[in-house]
């Protein structure tokens, strides 16, 4: 069997951390797990952990769009104790 060669910028991309707007700036009623994590301290699967057994903080709710998470901003605000 042959070993797949990946390009260094594949590699590249896989290492790199994506940077996400301030929680201020954001106007989007719902961020993606991985966003919501960013703004949590929290790695993604904790969130997928929380929808799963339904653990999450007092007002962070979990909404599902076509089989994805969605995480409400207001709610990750609420969970930080950031003003609305």
């Amino acid at each position: 069997m042959q070993a797949t060669n990946h390009s260094a910028h594949t590699r590249r991309a896989e290492s790199e951390p994506q940077h996400f707007p301030p929680l201020e700036l954001v106007n989007r009623p719902t961020v993606p797990t991985e966003q919501a994590a960013h703004y949590l301290l929290r790695r993604p699967q904790t969130l997928r952990g929380w929808a799963c057994a339904e653990t999450f903080p007092d007002g962070l709710r979990p909404v599902r769009v076509n089989g994805r998470l969605c995480w409400p901003v207001a709610g990750i605000k609420a969970a930080l104790g950031v003003a609305a």
